[in-house]
């Protein structure tokens, strides 16, 4: 670490906070025998630097009123938000090994209750909404905090995500700040294919929104993208973020089975080897 400069420090940390998610959402779905560790990974990078250099929030103060609010909008992602939290200290760790199971505090989607978890999610389609009426709220009450709503490409399909595009910078909600995991698969196929969604980027700029579109695993373009939200005055910002589902571990990137799948006593054993870290 001594001839680490602070940026690449700083970026060490945030690898190896991603490198922990991963490794706990590879244990909770391998114990739990659920899914969707395929979208978990592609957004592990985008959770270690919102959650160590972005939100302005307090495990010790959950409810704070000016504290940022993050909303996970594809919330079939629960164990990679899960992990984050416990990570931050807002609940056990011990309380990821129940994880989707009888009597969990942690059930199988993003659920509120959860300590730091802003809202139920899950139900594709609808955080975008939620986020856009946090984000009004703020600014009618004069506010400070910001909104930060992470969404699915294949959530993209939903047309409630656009009722929410249009209605964004409509009230120049400039505190609201939206990410969209864009890994190409969703749950049965590829997005190209399902529905394509490009020109992405000019869709979101069309309906008002400042668009940058970034790699979604380089830490440096994460972070400078979200410290310096919003992009323009009085208009909320879009993140594009291109990503890689599976990302991290060799036999699961871009493999649609490991949107459903999970791993068995041998792949979990391969992918913990892989990412560096004991069972």
């Amino acid at each position: 670490m001594d001839n680490m400069n602070c940026s690449d420090a700083r970026i060490a940390r945030y690898k190896a906070f991603a490198t922990q998610i991963r490794a706990h959402v590879l244990r909770m779905t391998h114990r739990a025998k659920s899914s969707h560790i395929g979208g978990c990974f592609s957004i592990a990078d985008l959770l270690a630097v919102l959650y160590n250099g972005i939100l302005q929030v307090d495990h010790t103060q959950p409810n704070m009123p000016d504290r940022d609010r993050f909303i996970i909008s594809k919330g079939h992602v629960a164990a990679a938000v899960y992990a984050t939290l416990a990570e931050r200290g807002f609940f056990p760790l011990e309380w990821l090994d129940t994880f989707y199971q009888d009597g969990s505090h942690l059930p199988g989607h993003v659920t509120y209750g959860v300590p730091g978890a802003e809202a139920s999610t899950g139900s594709l389609g609808h955080g975008l909404s939620i986020s856009c009426g946090i984000a009004l709220a703020g600014k009618r009450d004069n506010r400070s905090y910001r909104v930060f709503t992470l969404l699915g490409d294949g959530e993209c399909d939903e047309g409630s995500i656009w009722e929410a595009a249009l209605f964004a910078p409509h009230h120049h909600l400039d505190n609201l700040v939206a990410i969209i995991d864009y890994n190409k698969i969703q749950s049965f196929g590829m997005v190209k294919e399902v529905l394509d969604l490009d020109p992405l980027a000019e869709k979101w700029r069309a309906f008002g929104w400042a668009v940058k579109e970034i790699d979604g695993h380089d830490i440096n373009q994460i972070e400078n993208s979200l410290q310096n939200v919003p992009f323009e005055p009085e208009q909320p910002s879009c993140i594009i973020a291109h990503t890689i589902k599976g990302k991290g571990i060799s036999f699961m990137e871009n493999q649609l089975a490991w949107h459903y799948r999970h791993p068995n006593d041998e792949e979990l054993q391969q992918a913990l080897a892989e990412l560096g870290v004991s069972e």
